[in-house]
């Protein structure tokens, strides 16, 4: 038996929107092991329904963060060092594109959609990092990023977000090899669909819901509580061995052909 304790540890929390999301679903994980945690909203608008959240947690606290504002991150990297002086754990579940790139023609996404999908869904994950550089690698620390299968493969209506996955998927690689020198593993985990503010922002996610829950090998589908435990491992000592990797959550979606 080897149960996972994660007292004296510390975890940022980035992407909850409201209980439905997968990044919510970690930090629940996260906070029952015994971490400290925070959780960033981006605005005014998620504010209220963050600070509920963090409210049902032991130790939890809030901040916002816009992550393409730098003074933003940069502030809650400050709050962190202060309160903290350490950071053991990142989880990054921040994904955005405007609706108009989201429907329609993939080929007629605007050069300033596609910089937005791209900016907010992946490069922030790196920019993230980089400036919580000195407190991930003070005790060494595990980063995890949410994807979707749509990274490798044409999904419809996913359109320029699947382009985001693909850059978040290779940065988590191309992280991994640089960081593991500094003792800090990064992980990304790709999960099948889940009923969450995002996901039905996708036109015709009912239908992709009932397919895959339909023809998945586990002739169902995923729930969030699952994404929460593979987060848990990865971010553990568990998972001491396992950086650079996507981790499927999808009932075994990804192997199947035609």
């Amino acid at each position: 038996m080897y149960p996972i304790d994660l007292r004296g540890k510390h975890a940022l929390v980035m992407g909850v929107a409201n209980h439905r999301s997968l990044a919510w679903a970690i930090a629940q994980c996260l906070s029952g092991a015994g971490a400290s945690l925070c959780l960033t909203y981006a605005g005014e608008r998620l504010k209220s329904g963050v600070e509920e959240l963090a409210a049902t947690l032991p130790d939890a606290f809030t901040a916002p963060c816009d992550v393409t504002q730098d003074a933003e991150i940069d502030a809650v990297a400050a709050t962190l060092a202060q309160r903290w002086g350490s950071l053991e754990m990142l989880v990054h579940g921040i994904a955005f594109a405007r609706k108009e790139d989201l429907e329609g023609s993939f080929v007629s996404t605007s050069r300033e959609g596609f910089q937005l999908a791209l900016e907010v869904s992946a490069y922030s994950f790196v920019n993230v990092t980089n400036r919580m550089l000195a407190l991930l690698e003070k005790n060494g620390a595990s980063l995890v990023t949410l994807s979707y299968l749509a990274a490798l493969r044409a999904v419809r209506n996913y359109n320029v977000m699947g382009s985001a996955k693909a850059v978040l998927e290779q940065s988590t690689r191309q992280m991994a090899l640089e960081l593991g020198p500094k003792r800090i593993r990064v992980n990304c985990i790709s999960a099948g669909p889940v009923s969450t503010l995002a996901a039905r922002g996708i036109r015709g996610f009912t239908d992709m819901l009932k397919e895959h829950g339909a023809a998945s090998p586990l002739a169902r589908n995923i729930t969030k509580e699952e994404v929460g435990m593979a987060g848990l491992f990865l971010l553990s000592e568990m998972a001491s061995g396992v950086t650079g990797t996507t981790l499927y959550v999808d009932a075994g979606w990804h192997i199947l052909g035609l």
